[in-house]
């Protein structure tokens, strides 16, 4: 598996998707209860594959990036050729920007000398959907990029 096993919630969210799936592979209902029975090694591989081919679809449609960190905004463009960073440094260890309050702080103090804006472009290695997934697995989430486009327009 390439990516990561889709969870029993997503499994049931994309219940139609699959079943789409499984129909492409020739697999009926039945079959697909008997190989859950007798041969979950082959229907473990499904579901894997399944999974991969969602992923692989999420990722090709992704733009932006998000990650958090107490001190840190990490703001990402996956572009085709490369992805843009937006890096926001709060330079003041008693303000977490993971909290409502600390969040509402760097808003206020946005030019702030203890807020720091940091800009750097990073190519893509071989497999730019598993550059874009190893984020996501870091704590990154995909988002519509409000934020970056946000502090690109402050600091451009």
């Amino acid at each position: 598996m390439k990516y990561a096993r889709l969870t029993k919630e997503q499994f049931e969210e994309l219940h139609q998707e699959f079943i789409n799936f499984l129909a492409t592979q020739s697999i009926t209902a039945d079959e697909w209860t008997n190989l859950k029975a007798n041969k979950p090694e082959v229907a473990e591989m499904e579901l894997d594959v399944f999974s991969d081919l969602i992923w692989e679809g999420v990722l090709n449609n992704a733009e932006y990036l998000e990650h958090f960190a107490p001190q840190h905004m990490y703001l990402f463009h996956l572009s085709e050729e490369k992805m843009h960073a937006i890096v926001v440094n709060v330079k003041n260890d008693a303000i977490d920007i993971t909290t409502k309050e600390g969040y509402d702080w760097l808003r206020e103090n946005l030019m702030d000398e203890r807020v720091e804006f940091l800009q750097a472009d990073k190519d893509y290695s071989e497999d730019k959907n598993l550059d874009k997934f190893k984020m996501i697995e870091q704590g990154a989430s995909i988002t519509k990029g409000e934020l970056y486009r946000y502090f690109d327009n402050i600091i451009n």
